[in-house]
């Protein structure tokens, strides 16, 4: 068995082993199973970044065998430059998300990490997914164990929330797979996703399956107006929910424009690129100030999310070095900052059992320790120099300056937002007198929310104060996409 299947297989058989723990009796054991697979999880992602050329662009770790022989549909795998980074990022977060839940869940222990760790390896599997059939399952499977995160470890109205994120994403999914098929017509009965890139489409069928990937992708990321699904499932999901979802799921939407609308429909991508690059300001700036009247902790990180995911589609549709790299450490930074912000909302909900703005105040008094986290990671989330949100978009905003100042300045403008909502409610969550007697006896972190949220930190800090590894990995890789886009193919 190759690298990626291991990387995708062996969380998947740990939840598969979980599965069978039947009753809550077992939940100690069930636990350091969970650990020990998302563990052996990441360990086996780490061959791949210490043995990975970055002097090439082409797939590495490649595997290939016949799956549907009579279609044609192979299970082929493999990873470039760009894609390496989030297999990476989804068993790290993974583990981080078992290490979180570890006394929090008291129900169905063993369906609760037997499904995270599924999903682990299903989102592994998009990222690795060279057939176009073979990544469309992978992307619509990850649906089924979050639907259940949701639905049955949420919080009031779970079921709505549950029943509209797997409306809208799967509705948007069905014009991919149509457009997927015509493909498979197009280049002779072929779902090699690197036989796509080369084939020479008109205008029209270009036009076509731009808009038809744009509805999966648009709906996942999720793109502004097609936005309204994320604050109702992240206030209803558990906290390991949002984490996953905020971390890796919305990354699954943005990295299908880099896999398909851009290099299969490049001529459409540029003829579009104005609707983009104004979807994507419209949720950098409008969004952000809806951020800005939230009251609930989750809806406003959710809001926040939106935006920060606006810089992502932008770098994109700029064409630029600086964009696409840009949007992808975006993609990665986001990653680390977004799981954090919910594992530390997390961590006052488990006290307080509020995610209300104004059940809190003063926290600092009684918490300092988790205030010195929370206040490293808001200020990544309104990035600030030297942390991973700084990168990103830096990268974007240069970008775009070189391709419109207007456009550079627009983006530019999400700083001000972002810094606004961020500090806003961290001053009315944490700083100032005790506000009420929930706060004045609440206890600070213990030694294990000490290590899940250290561990982030350490990826936040050092993620903003030495991107330079990350970049050079992805550096050819994005050349080479850029190179392909740039050619026409009518």
């Amino acid at each position: 068995m190759g690298l990626l299947s291991l990387a995708i297989w062996t969380p998947i058989l740990f939840g598969v082993v979980l599965l069978s723990f039947g009753r809550d009796d077992q939940a100690h054991m069930v636990r350091w199973i969970a650990l020990i697979g998302a563990l052996v999880s990441l360990l086996v992602t780490i061959p791949l970044y210490l043995q990975f050329d970055a002097t090439t662009a082409a797939m590495q770790f490649t595997e290939m065998a016949p799956w549907i022989e009579r279609f044609h549909i192979n299970y082929q795998l493999g990873i470039d430059g760009i894609s390496i980074w989030f297999v990476l990022l989804t068993a790290f977060i993974n583990l981080i998300v078992v290490i979180a839940g570890w006394e929090v869940i008291t129900s169905r222990v063993n369906q609760y990490m037997g499904a995270f760790l599924i999903l682990s390896g299903l989102m592994i599997g998009v990222f690795c997914a060279l057939d176009g059939l073979l990544f469309f399952v992978f992307f619509e499977a990850t649906l089924i164990p979050m639907y259940l995160i949701i639905g049955v470890w949420g919080g009031p109205n779970k079921i709505y929330a549950a029943f509209k994120f797997f409306l809208y994403t799967l509705l948007g999914s069905l014009l991919m797979l149509i457009a997927l098929i015509y493909l498979y017509n197009a280049s002779a009965g072929s779902f090699d996703l690197l036989a796509w890139h080369k084939l020479k489409l008109d205008r029209n069928e270009q036009t076509l399956l731009f808009f038809a990937f744009l509805a999966a992708f648009a709906v996942k990321v999720p793109m502004w107006p097609v936005h309204t699904w994320l604050p109702d499932v992240h206030v209803e999901a558990p906290t390991g929910g949002s984490a996953v979802l905020a971390a890796i799921m919305l990354k699954l939407g943005a990295y299908g424009f880099l896999r398909f609308s851009l290099p299969i429909t490049p001529d459409a991508s540029h003829e579009w690129a104005g609707l983009m690059i104004g979807l994507s300001l419209a949720a950098v700036i409008y969004v952000g100030l809806v951020t800005m009247v939230q009251k609930d902790m989750k809806k406003l990180v959710a809001y926040s999310s939106i935006a920060h995911m606006g810089f992502v589609t932008l770098g994109f549709f700029i064409f630029s070095d600086l964009g696409v790299a840009g949007g992808i450490v975006q993609m990665i930074s986001h990653g680390f900052v977004s799981a954090a912000m919910f594992l530390g909302i997390g961590v006052l909900y488990d006290r307080v059992h509020s995610r209300e703005i104004a059940s809190y105040g003063g926290v600092v008094n009684t918490m300092p320790k988790f205030t010195a986290f929370a206040l490293l990671f808001f200020m990544a989330n309104c990035g600030l120099p030297g942390t991973a949100g700084f990168v990103g978009e830096w990268m974007v905003i240069l970008g775009a300056v070189k391709f419109n100042f207007w456009v550079g300045m627009a983006a530019a403008s999400a700083l001000i937002f972002g810094a606004a909502y961020s500090l806003w409610m961290f001053k009315r969550v944490y700083l100032g007198p005790v506000g009420n007697d929930h706060v004045k006896h609440l206890s600070d972190i213990n030694a294990r929310e000490f290590f899940f949220l250290s561990l982030l930190a350490i990826a936040v800090l050092y993620m903003g104060l030495y991107p330079k590894p990350m970049t050079d990995v992805m550096d050819v890789s994005v050349a080479e996409l850029l190179k392909h886009v740039a050619q026409s193919k009518l």
